[in-house]
């Protein structure tokens, strides 16, 4: 292990950057196809609330699996979610009512948090110089999962006819991915001899210890919000009269996105040689910015410059965030990581369900608003009050 933890080329960062890209895709293939869901469903009220069930799902996940990462040997438990992912999404592919279609995409949710398990362990294998780079290369997978899984669903649903081609082909894919993380990951044995139960219960002492953390997590959780405001309704506003566009279209916006994921790497660079503050706080305020062209255009030029915008700020506040987080406790990485992407989904979920009512009850222009004043509360949390303190020397690696 201090072998692989001195030579960075030997962590098999882009394996792991594609497992964790398929892990996290799954929490979003309902976006693009909501549209054609409804069509299924269309008197039922379930089908609204089904993204925002997957990113609650997915914070479960992260509460209830996350902390197992710090107890257990993490390649084992990364490969026992990829299979429960690919068992849920059957279940998900042959549900007849959006009921139950609700319940297996907040399982599905919960498996998938598996990219989280990935990341932490990318970074307990990288050494203290380069920890932003290595957390960074991981990342741009996740987000590309988050964005292209997007991509696959609205094209695999338009061209079949039918949002449940999509889970069918996501099952050899997670298949193939859990392969891929027993083949390729080392063993990782715990380093901490805590017991669940009290791993568990450690989480909150954890959330009142840790300032950094909490800004961090309260800081991403309103950034990913505001990115939920805009993928959960954009395949409803594409719809309108106005554009007249289908899942696929909504699918393509998100490749524009990919532009954005060239954060993550830089971002991580700059945190190792500048540090990460001042990285987050840029990222907040690009991402305020970027609902200017989404709400004062209201046109398909006008999404383009928005999307990348959005992506490359909220994208690059991840990253420089999991840097400040990641030098706290090494023992207790996992943990800390459940807590920060806990903060982010219970963020997402507030993005999504409040976007998508009020975007129901009042159209576009209101719904920008509340993306902008979610990444608003971001960049306060960040320029308010006193700056975030560097880990004691102690508690590097």
């Amino acid at each position: 292990m201090g072998a692989m933890k001195a030579d960075s080329n030997r962590i098999p960062t882009v394996a792991m950057a594609v497992a964790a890209g398929f892990g996290v895709a799954n929490i979003y293939y309902n976006q693009p196809m909501l549209a054609l869901i409804e069509q299924s469903f269309p008197f039922s009220k379930f089908t609204l609330l089904i993204p925002s069930a997957t990113q609650l799902g997915y914070v479960l996940g992260l509460v209830l699996f996350l902390p197992l990462g710090d107890l257990v040997d993490r390649r084992r438990l990364i490969v026992l979610q990829f299979a429960i992912l690919a068992v849920t999404l059957v279940v998900a592919a042959l549900a007849p009512t959006a009921l139950l279609l609700l319940l297996a995409s907040f399982v599905v949710g919960a498996a998938a948090s598996v990219a989280q398990q990935i990341v932490p362990f990318a970074a307990s294998l990288a050494s203290d110089h380069n920890r932003g780079v290595i957390v960074g290369r991981v990342m741009s997978g996740v987000l590309c999962g988050i964005l292209l899984g997007r991509t696959v669903a609205g094209f695999v649903a338009t061209w079949f006819g039918d949002w449940r081609a999509t889970f069918w082909v996501a099952v050899p894919a997670m298949l193939a991915a859990g392969a891929l993380m027993a083949w390729k990951l080392p063993t990782h044995p715990p380093q901490d001899t805590i017991r669940y139960p009290k791993a568990l219960a450690s989480l909150a002492d954890l959330w009142e210890e840790e300032p950094v953390l909490r800004r961090a997590s309260l800081t991403q959780g309103a950034l990913f919000g505001s990115f939920s405001v805009f993928w959960t309704v954009l395949s409803l506003h594409l719809q309108e009269p106005m554009f007249r566009l289908g899942a696929d279209a909504a699918g393509l916006f998100a490749l524009l996105g990919v532009v954005g994921i060239t954060a993550a790497p830089v971002s991580g660079h700059i945190a190792d040689k500048r540090g990460p503050a001042l990285v987050v706080q840029l990222c907040a305020l690009i991402t305020v910015l970027a609902w200017l062209p989404f709400g004062l255009m209201n046109s398909i030029l006008g999404m383009i410059i928005g999307v990348v915008v959005l992506d490359f700020g909220v994208q690059g506040a991840v990253v420089s965030n999991q840097h400040k987080i990641y030098a706290l406790r090494p023992e207790a990485r996992s943990r800390i990581n459940t807590i920060f992407m806990s903060g982010i989904f219970i963020g997402g979920a507030i993005g999504s369900a409040f976007g998508g009512t009020i975007y129901k009850l009042a159209g576009w222009f209101p719904t920008c608003l509340l993306g902008a004043a979610m990444a608003s509360i971001a960049l306060c949390l960040q320029v308010i009050g006193k700056p975030d303190a560097t880990p004691h020397p102690s508690s590097q690696v």
